[in-house]
């Protein structure tokens, strides 16, 4: 069934069908569309299964049925009314009955994903402004209803830093509003939004349209520790520990889209958010502190595995890896690196050693080269009369001997 078939029997059933949200934001905007989201009006959930026996019922606050259009299982909703009765997100109460599409887009969180299009006429409604909102650039939110979801906060946030939009006084005010609520807001739904935060062009607008709204404390504690830990002005320019590691992050964003190095990057330097005033600008064991404040985040977050991972080992290794000058302590990083790549890629890792420092050091430049010739040598080739901790010793100091004749090649001893 195609879009306009899927209409026309809307239609002929006695209701309207409008795509609505992202997709048409995107649409105005001149971007690549991702997935519809269908509304439908003027029909009830009888009148809809009638009119679509095929489609299948799924949802339980309200009803949405998963449709076939143009060859993709789309999700259809009813245009529907919500009134705060409780707290969080599934605090609702929600009507479906008789509800237009101006009321429809009333409840929805900022005027540009509150457009919606009729698949019939092709013509917008756009009762809040959203077009306009879309052309200057800007993120309001519709009405008072904002927030009644607290996790919208983090949304409008993000939405900034995808949609490189600026954001009103009125939203920041309103984002405010959430603060109490989001305290009990469940950790997936917060790292939900931290992870497409980070997938953005500009992850650090997400940061600092929370620290706006006063939510930056409250959600990213970690983060926020950051902000007035000043640092030797000779390394670091920029100022405190939070500039840099915005700065940072960025970056690395301009180098990948992958949400795991970006995160590695943000919290390279998170122990200096505890280094004690009376150290400053220095931050001596920071990695090691660094190691505790994301042990301490993650018992509260449950980072993913992968995360978790990738991200210490950044912290434990980005200020010893650009000073390495012993064969023996570069052949352990890269052993090192080699065995946690199935958590971040070598050359990830040293994308954020580059950013962080300026370059890379040789064996980092030419990572492959070097680690295929150490792990050339291994135990199987040892001397036949060397037994158990012998054979370690051996193979040590041979692909120690390896490395440093590598590193005469290029120049470096």
């Amino acid at each position: 069934m195609t879009e306009k078939e899927f209409s026309k029997r809307v239609i002929e059933a006695g209701g309207a069908a409008y795509i609505v949200g992202g997709w048409v934001r995107d649409k105005l905007m001149g971007k690549a569309p991702n997935d519809k989201d269908y509304v439908v009006v003027g029909l009830t959930k009888e009148q809809f299964s009638e009119t679509f026996p095929e489609a299948k019922l799924i949802g339980n606050s309200f009803p949405v049925f998963l449709v076939e259009i143009d060859g993709v299982k789309c999700e259809v909703a009813f245009a529907r009314k919500e009134c705060k009765v409780g707290t969080g997100y599934k605090g609702f109460a929600v009507s479906v009955e008789d509800i237009s599409i101006e009321e429809d887009l009333y409840r929805r969180d900022t005027t540009v994903n509150s457009i919606a299009l009729n698949i019939a006429t092709g013509d917008l409604v756009d009762p809040y402004g959203g077009k306009r909102d879309i052309e200057a650039g800007v993120l309001r939110p519709v009405s008072e209803h904002f927030a009644e979801d607290p996790v919208r906060a983090l949304r409008a946030a993000r939405q900034a830093a995808q949609l490189e939009f600026t954001v009103t006084d009125e939203l920041i005010g309103a984002m405010g509003k959430c603060r109490d609520e989001l305290q009990d807001e469940p950790a997936e739904r917060i790292f939900g939004e931290l992870k497409k935060a980070l997938s953005t062009r500009k992850p650090s607008t997400f940061f600092r349209v929370l620290y706006q709204a006063d939510l930056l404390q409250e959600l990213f504690p970690e983060i926020y520790a950051l902000i007035g830990k000043t640092q030797p002005v000779e390394f670091h320019p920029e100022g405190d520990a939070f500039k840099h590691s915005m700065n940072l992050m960025d970056k690395v964003a301009e180098l990948t889209d992958n949400p795991v190095v970006i995160f590695s990057g943000l919290v390279h330097d998170i122990g200096k958010g505890v280094t004690p005033t009376n150290m400053l600008p220095h931050h001596y064991d920071h990695e090691k502190h660094g190691l505790t404040v994301l042990a301490e985040w993650n018992s509260r977050a449950k980072f993913p595995n992968q995360w978790v991972k990738s991200a210490s080992l950044v912290i434990e290794e980005h200020m010893r890896a650009p000073l390495l000058r012993k064969s023996g302590k570069i052949v352990e990083l890269i052993i090192l690196l080699d065995k946690m790549k199935k958590y971040i890629a070598p050359g990830d890792f040293c994308k954020i050693i580059a950013v962080d420092h300026g370059s890379l050091p040789v064996y980092l430049q030419y990572y492959d080269d070097l680690r295929d010739k150490i792990l050339s040598v291994n135990g199987d080739m040892a001397p036949a009369n060397l037994r158990g901790r012998e054979i370690g010793l051996w193979l040590n100091q041979q692909r120690a001997k390896v490395c440093t004749d590598w590193l005469r090649e290029k120049g470096v001893l």
